[in-house]
């Protein structure tokens, strides 16, 4: 048999397997865009009450003569536009990733599968829970402590645009720091890091999860606080978690 033809062959096989991953790539970005487009346009024409009931807690805390403005007529559009995309992406989320799920799926063994199943489940359990935590328990505290921080000469009335920015940026923070126990799992059960490791830097760790949420939550105690906190018991979550995989492995 002719090598060049086996080449040939082998060439064109991977080639094939290529197209048809980069195929199923494409639907799978398709279902995706297709499903949270369905769900913003189900959303868009009650984007001016679903920005009344998310702007609760600044109004609860703003005295009785304040209320919020719009400094550019654009944003009286775009904020409760910006508002039920955000929605339309947390309520797809699910979906999205069963979607990517499906994909990677048939490239995995069957322990892998039942891992990464169980990753996927419970990273989207803790990013809602980590907006939850932000929008109920974080956010009224922050604008407490900055509505009662201001001299009484100010009036505080906040731009609608400027208050959804930093609401979305404290929610993906909060989002994505309830992640930490998934990162530590990953990197334990990928052996990148060892458990040991961590454990004996644990007190490095924890200086580091002060650190960090003193650089990216807003200037005030309260804030840093509510962030690091929640980062240092995620952090013990997942060290307890991946010592349990590593036993069901064992065993």
């Amino acid at each position: 048999m002719n090598p060049s033809k086996n080449i040939n062959h082998a060439t064109s096989e991977k080639l094939q397997n290529i197209f048809s991953h980069l195929t199923e790539l494409r639907k799978a970005l398709i279902y995706m865009s297709i499903c949270i487009s369905v769900v913003f346009i189900s959303l868009l024409p009650f984007s001016k009450q679903l920005y009344t009931v998310f702007s609760t807690p600044l109004i609860a805390q703003m005295p009785i003569n304040s209320q919020m403005i719009a400094t550019d007529i654009t944003t009286i559009f775009l904020a409760p536009f910006k508002l039920s995309l955000f929605l339309a992406f947390l309520i797809s989320l699910p979906f999205l990733l069963y979607c990517l799920w499906k994909f990677i799926r048939p490239a995995l063994y069957k322990l892998e599968k039942s891992l990464i199943q169980y990753l996927l489940i419970t990273s989207l359990f803790l990013f809602y829970i980590g907006i939850s935590f932000a929008y109920f328990i974080v956010l009224p505290s922050i604008l407490y402590f900055f509505m009662h921080a201001a001299p009484e000469v100010i009036q505080p009335m906040t731009d609608i645009n400027s208050y959804l920015s930093f609401c979305l940026k404290l929610f993906f923070i909060f989002g994505l720091c309830f992640e930490i126990p998934i990162i530590i799992i990953t990197l334990i059960i990928g052996n990148i890091v060892d458990r040991k490791t961590m454990i004996e830097k644990r007190k490095f760790i924890i200086v580091f999860c002060f650190f960090i949420a003193m650089l990216i939550t807003p200037p005030d105690i309260f804030s840093m606080l509510f962030l690091a906190i929640p980062m240092w018991f995620l952090f013990e979550i997942g060290l307890y978690s991946a010592q349990y995989i590593e036993l069901k492995k064992l065993n």
